[in-house]
């Protein structure tokens, strides 16, 4: 046995898509752990994910051999395509100001083999969580930013991810407004957290506003960074129900669980390659 792999892509919808997919496969010695497909009929768009791994000798030995094998099938459709396998993990530099629930919760995951990611450091404007990283052995970057060295710090950002070969960048409760082009060169490789059910309550201090408002409803969005504030495509959201009883501490305490919970899955999922961006959203195969 050799793998297993993912495949995953999209590409104009049209007839035989998964037939190539799987008739490769079996002709190769291929044997299908998971698959799943997503037809978006409003866009004429096709979507899949297929986890495999090689049972015989005629499955392509490495990934390079594998991605090969796939090659005429991903010409012959114009598919956006990627192959990786699953032993090797993702790399991820994390953002992080100065509350640590986001990161601490991310550390635990990944220190106890429960989030198959690796973690190649953390950058943060604030010294706060320096001892939270270094109890990991993780490595820490004091990148202080202000309007005037903005550029500058976001470049070292970018430098520190490609000596470290890092995949993504999370931010983690990381309170900077990034600039356009530094999104635009992670577009579909940075995932931020909102404290807030999006659309509602985006800016300052968004638990208090929703107090006033009375919500019943609480929650978090991940999703991938662009140039618009807040407005990326979406991976993933969760709600909790709240009363007239609590207050803003208690919703902020409630708040913060589940941006954790909701920032870690949407981690595993992007890891995993589970998430595919469909123009302003996103194909989840969870």
């Amino acid at each position: 046995m050799t793998g297993p792999y993912v495949l995953t892509f999209s590409c104009v919808d049209a007839v035989g898509i998964v037939a190539a997919v799987t008739g490769l496969l079996a002709q190769r010695d291929g044997f299908i752990l998971d698959s799943q497909q997503y037809a978006n009929l409003d866009s004429g768009r096709f979507f899949m994910r297929v986890e495999f791994r090689g049972e015989g000798p005629r499955f392509p030995e490495g990934l390079t051999a594998v991605q090969d094998a796939f090659a005429p099938v991903v010409q012959r459709f114009a598919m956006d395509a990627r192959i990786s396998d699953r032993a090797t993990k993702p790399r991820f530099v994390i953002a992080v100001s100065q509350a640590s629930h986001c990161l601490n919760d991310l550390l635990h995951r990944w220190s106890t083999g429960n989030l198959a990611i690796d973690i190649a450091g953390i950058v943060s404007n604030h010294e706060a969580q320096r001892r939270l990283a270094e109890w990991h052995g993780v490595p820490f970057h004091y990148l202080p930013v202000n309007d005037a060295n903005r550029a500058e710090q976001e470049a070292a950002i970018l430098a520190l991810m490609a000596r470290g070969q890092a995949d993504y960048l999370v931010l983690a409760r990381y309170m900077q407004i990034l600039s356009g082009d530094f999104s635009a060169k992670l577009a579909g490789r940075c995932i931020n957290i909102h404290h807030s059910f999006l659309p509602g309550f985006k800016g300052a201090k968004p638990y208090h506003r929703a107090h006033e408002r009375g919500v019943k409803l609480i929650g978090a969005t991940a999703h991938f960074v662009t140039g618009d504030l807040d407005e990326g495509p979406i991976i993933e959201q969760s709600v909790e129900r709240v009363d007239h009883r609590q207050s803003v501490d208690d919703l902020i305490r409630t708040g913060r669980d589940i941006e954790a919970q909701v920032l870690a899955r949407a981690v595993r999922w992007v890891a995993e390659q589970r998430v595919l961006i469909d123009g302003r959203k996103t194909v989840v195969f969870r």
